[in-house]
Order: structure tokens, then sequence, then C-alpha cells
């Protein structure tokens, strides 16, 4: 089901089709007006050009996100691995002391 929504966006209203719901929808039209706002910040640009660099800005931050997000599924996967091998000794570790219990 589409939702329609209309949200303003560095001044401008747009109608926006979604598959998402309203609350959602306005959470990202309000995060974009306010990246939009802290590129303007820095002084007199035109409008486009302000979208231009927000959307530069935000995909930025989009990518170091994903780099960030991979580092951590990296580390993840190491340490399920290096949890894995320490399983392993330790199962090794109990045989081994079993063994010299059975030979007392």
């Amino acid at each position: 089901m589409q939702n329609r929504v209309t949200v303003t966006v560095g001044g401008l209203s747009y109608t926006l089709l979604a598959a998402e719901g309203e609350d959602y929808v306005r959470k990202v039209a309000d995060y974009v007006n306010g990246k939009m706002k802290e590129t303007a910040q820095g002084g007199k640009i035109s409008q486009l050009d302000c979208a231009v660099l927000t959307a530069f800005n935000i995909a930025d931050d989009r990518f170091k996100e994903q780099d960030a997000s991979e580092n951590l599924r990296r580390q993840c996967k190491e340490l399920m691995e290096e949890n894995s091998r320490m399983k392993m000794e330790l199962s090794e570790a109990k045989r081994e002391i079993f063994k010299l219990q059975q030979k007392r």
C-alpha cells in the first residue's frame, strides 16, 4: 500500500508516495531538511547547490557507516571463529584431563 505524504524540505513542499508509514517519511524529510540547514550555514548558496552538497554529505555519511558496518561484521566473524577454536581447545583439554585422571 502506498502512502501519500506531503513534506517540506528546504522551504519547498513535496508530495511523496511511499510504502513506508507517514511517520517514517516525515522522519526522513526532517533529517534531510536538517542536513540542508547545516550545509546552508556556511554562507549564501543556491537551493540547488545546497541540495547537491547535502546529497554528497549524506552519501559520504552512508558510505562511512557502510564501511564501519562491514568492519564490525568482519570483527564479529573473526571473534566467532576464535570462539569456535577456543571451544575445540577446551574440549581437547577436557579429554586430556579425563585421560590423565583415568591413569591414576
